[in-house]
């Protein structure tokens, strides 16, 4: 379940990019394969400190603290590819 609520908060997330210029890695569809991966990357190292395990949180331990630890990560995944998508655009590439 957890694994859920952190690919849910990061599409949530997604959907805010449509205030931002174009300037993704692959455009909308590389923001969103950023927001994901870092919303269950960060998601699943936050929880992994926290329960001293790498694991995926079952249903009953999935609570609102959990799925928020996505936040984090759906940002900085965003952030990379709005990095490397203005990188390639500057350096005379196809964001």
């Amino acid at each position: 379940m957890g694994l859920l609520g952190w690919v849910i908060m990061g599409l949530a997330i997604w959907h805010f990019t449509i205030w931002l210029p174009d300037r993704f890695w692959g455009g909308i569809v590389g923001a969103l394969i950023g927001s994901l991966v870092g919303s269950i990357v960060v998601g699943l190292i936050i929880y992994g400190i926290k329960v001293s395990a790498l694991r995926v949180p079952g249903e009953r331990a999935t609570d609102i603290a959990v799925v928020l630890y996505a936040v984090p990560g759906a940002l900085i995944g965003m952030g990379l590819v709005y990095l490397e998508g203005i990188r390639r655009e500057r350096s005379g590439g196809v964001a």
